[in-house]
């Protein structure tokens, strides 16, 4: 699948502390410790909608990661899927009596204009589920074959299953308890009360085919995946066998990536699978979390579409910490503009204060578990000396704009 245009990373001089990153799996903030590569999977959208700022949000901060890691001198492969084919983009399309291809097309061109826009860098690899259907079905039966997935049902329609037990593992990377996890899966997508489950929570891996429904011929007979394992697959076919980072949103960490990991893990027998599973907080609106079941959704299309600087939208979402649950609201945007309009300000002096100092606070901040809330207010405080004009350093300006390219993102 087509990746959207990437942007050229300016090059500082020096380097920072290492990037340390909250662990969902042990609940600590650690260095992260990549090789010469640092290997990243972050979860992709369900194209039935637009990209709303969660969404923005979520990918934003893993941009930082990216863009901390080159930084400091690593090579960043990093893969993200689309989940072209599922429930909710059917769901959608024959709501609205459209085609499903056409839907999820339509909506993943629109969110990497959305993501070139904002400036996020692209993915190495961006794979649909739909491309990647004879490795996910690969997959699957490997699974099934070791004895880590079973088929229930009738002869007509034998599914696929999971075997959440075959690890030894299973609910490490989430710490919820079998309550939860039970709860959490009739809530998002999972069917625990299906008789014939060895455990409730067990996930679906392969749904043999039903009439008047997309379907793949496989070894395994004419069917589609679960939603989990096509991570799975994709990711272990493009960066191997353990990762740096596993991210996405809070709402991934059951059953996606709980799951998605334990079913690598049971194919290759490395365990974690990630050394960091890292999740954003949910942007609400009006007092809830801003989701498509919902309706309150602020579109970054739209902002766009009445003339907001993809750059605003940025620094409002970096306004705050990417772990906490926070409102998106006009004032946030307003306040953002009016700081990117100050900054840009700054930058266009002929001198400003020395900014060798500022690169390093930005790099020590955001280090610091990603915190963009006192970056931000470094630049803040550098940008007011500027335009008090208690400065005479010719190259500062200059510094300072490529500074806050490379590590936030922000073109000025």
């Amino acid at each position: 699948m087509q990746t959207w245009a990437s942007v050229d990373v300016p090059q500082l001089a020096g380097g920072g502390p290492p990037l340390r990153l909250h662990d969902t799996a042990t609940g600590r903030v650690r260095p992260t410790a990549p090789g010469a590569t640092a290997l990243m999977y972050v979860c992709g959208i369900t194209p039935y909608d637009a990209t709303h700022l969660g969404h923005a949000a979520t990918y934003l901060a893993f941009d930082l990661v990216n863009r901390l890691w080159r930084d400091l001198g690593h090579d960043v492969h990093y893969v993200q899927n689309v989940t072209d084919i599922d429930d909710p983009l059917l769901e959608r399309a024959a709501r609205d009596q459209d085609d499903w291809v056409v839907l999820g097309m339509r909506e993943t061109a629109l969110f990497r204009e959305d993501m070139e826009a904002l400036r996020v860098l692209p993915p190495r690899h961006y794979i649909g589920a739909v491309e990647a259907m004879g490795e996910i079905a690969e997959l699957v039966g490997k699974l099934l074959a070791a004895g880590a997935a079973y088929r229930i049902g009738d002869e007509q329609y034998p599914d696929v299953y999971f075997d959440s037990a075959v690890t030894g593992h299973f609910g490490y990377e989430s710490n919820y308890d079998e309550a939860t996890m039970v709860e959490l899966s009739r809530e998002r997508g999972g069917d625990p009360d299906r008789p014939g489950k060895r455990h409730p929570a067990d996930a679906l891996l392969w749904r043999m085919a039903r009439p008047d429904e997309p379907s793949w011929e496989s070894d395994l007979g004419a069917g589609r995946p679960g939603w989990h394992v096509e991570c799975a697959a994709i990711a272990l076919n493009r960066l191997g066998t353990q990762i740096d980072v596993n991210g996405g949103g809070s709402d991934l960490i059951f059953p996606h990536h709980e799951f998605g990991a334990a079913h690598a893990e049971a194919h290759t027998g490395v365990h974690p699978f990630a050394r960091h599973y890292t999740h954003t907080g949910m942007i609400g609106l009006d007092g809830e979390k801003m989701s498509k079941s919902r309706g309150n959704l602020v579109f970054v299309s739209k902002l766009r579409s009445e003339g907001v600087d993809p750059n605003a939208i940025r620094l409002a979402l970096l306004a705050g910490h990417y772990r906490t649950d926070r409102a998106w609201t006009p004032d946030l945007l307003s306040t953002a503009e009016a700081r990117l309009a100050r900054w840009r300000e700054a930058v266009a002096l002929p001198t400003a204060p020395p900014a060798d100092d500022l690169v390093q606070r930005l790099r020590t901040h955001l280090a610091d578990d990603l915190d963009t809330a006192s970056a931000l207010a470094a630049v803040d405080a550098w940008a007011v000396q500027a335009l008090d004009r208690r400065g005479q350093d010719p190259d500062a300006p200059a510094l300072a704009r490529r500074a806050l390219d490379a590590l936030l993102g922000v073109a000025l």
